[in-house]
């Protein structure tokens, strides 16, 4: 039997940690903004993308913002290092 996941060690390792509580609030924001302008809707099965990622210097701004299916928002080609291209 496979041993159960200690959520609670996960989330103080990585979630809670502040650099990724304040890029949770950036996203949060992101679809609060798609929402507000009627983009997207609660349980719409779609995700706010942004055209130039974060990591790549990219802004939260409407004009990066993008409506995606969740699936191609969440893949990504991957590198040898796990990094986005």
């Amino acid at each position: 039997m496979p041993k159960a996941r200690n959520y609670r060690q996960e989330y103080d390792r990585y979630q809670g940690k502040p650099s990724q509580i304040a890029n949770r609030a950036d996203r949060n924001a992101a679809r609060a903004e798609m929402v507000k302008s009627g983009a997207v809707h609660k349980g719409d099965g779609k995700d706010v993308g942004h055209s130039k990622p974060i990591v790549k210097g990219g802004s939260n701004s409407k004009s990066n913002l993008k409506v995606q299916s969740k699936s191609s928002n969440r893949s990504y080609a991957r590198t040898k290092s796990a990094g986005m291209k």
